[in-house]
């Protein structure tokens, strides 16, 4: 009996974490895209400084992690040094700010569609430099995700989606967001190097460390210099503060998100947060394609359910590997 309310529990908890990383990344992506296409006030302006949303949820998301430190944190000793951070946070800087400034020439739907291909940087990069060799079920999945993604960006986007966008442009959007790919790449393997050497590292330490250098770098590149961009940014706040509400509900929103990321990889484990995130996408583009008005084809569908065709079996493939060394170690 105990151990069924127990497994009512868990199941109530996982929900709860599914429920927290759909409705804050959702909502996230949502005001993402409202703020890289909406026309603000009666002078009908564009918030053209994309780049200040990443400053704003540095900034956010340190204080956040600074709270969370002092509030949970048992121990201060044995953690990676916040200096050890800087060059993730040089990478972890410009990575994201390229796929923000991609939703300028691409619609929100073919942003996360490219940013869903993570793992084609990582084959070539594993195959070319390092000489790893991938089982064929793998190359499988990356050919679905591959070919999804390249047939998308080649088909015509709909005339009422290009009427949205700043500066329409395919070919740089996609090339942004796959520069934002490869920089992210050399951020995770930062992490996992700081993580081997301090292997008392929480979560919360990882994230004071990253947006604390985030939050420098960011200052630097957008106040740094008498006619820098953070100042027009916070200029069109002030004209228009429903931006600047809808910056702070961005920043709130991925906070929050970040919060039952932790929560379901310490519980669940990372093959749960990598199912709960990757479904989380294919969400977002049907709610981006419903509530705000970027219609995708009957073809362009095709594509996205390839690309999330991929993902799944990805996810397979790993939650089969784990079932493989569990029933290793039982025996042990």
């Amino acid at each position: 009996m105990e151990a069924h309310g127990s497994g009512i529990r868990r199941v109530f908890v996982l929900a709860f974490c599914v429920a927290g990383i759909w409705s804050a990344y959702i909502y996230q992506g949502l005001l993402q895209e409202t703020l890289s296409t909406k026309r603000f006030g009666p002078d009908g302006k564009r918030f053209e400084h994309l780049s200040f949303l990443n400053l704003a949820q540095n900034v956010v998301c340190l204080v956040w992690s600074y709270i969370m430190i002092k509030l949970w944190s048992r121990s201060s000793s044995g953690g990676a040094p916040w200096w050890t951070f800087w060059s993730a946070g040089i990478t972890n800087t410009i990575g994201p700010a390229m796929g923000i400034e991609a939703l300028k020439y691409i619609s929100y739907p073919a942003q996360v569609l490219a940013k869903s291909s993570k793992m084609i940087p990582v084959m070539l990069m594993g195959t070319l430099v390092y000489g790893i060799r991938y089982s064929f079920p793998e190359y499988v999945c990356t050919f679905l995700v591959a070919g999804g993604v390249s047939t998308f960006a080649l088909m015509k986007t709909s005339s009422k989606t290009i009427s949205k966008l700043a500066h329409p442009n395919a070919p740089l959007g996609y090339g942004l967001c796959f520069l934002n790919l490869a920089f992210d790449g050399f951020t995770n393997a930062t992490q996992d190097s700081i993580n081997a050497r301090y292997p008392k590292t929480s979560a919360w330490d990882i994230m004071l460390g990253m947006n604390l250098w985030g939050t420098i770098y960011n200052i630097i590149y957008m106040f740094g210099w008498p006619h820098g961009s953070g100042f027009e940014a916070v200029q069109f706040c002030k004209q228009h503060p429903e931006a600047a509400w809808d910056i702070l509900i961005y920043c709130l929103c991925g906070a929050v998100g970040q919060n039952f990321i932790f929560l379901t990889i310490s519980r669940f484990g990372s093959l749960a947060n990598t199912t709960i995130t990757t479904t989380r996408k294919f969400v977002s583009i049907v709610v981006s394609s419903l509530l705000s008005g970027n219609p995708l084809s009957t073809k362009q569908w095709g594509c996205v359910v390839m690309v999330f065709s991929g993902l799944s079996y990805q996810i397979y493939l790993k939650w089969r590997k784990l079932q493989r060394l569990q029933k290793k170690r039982k025996p042990m």
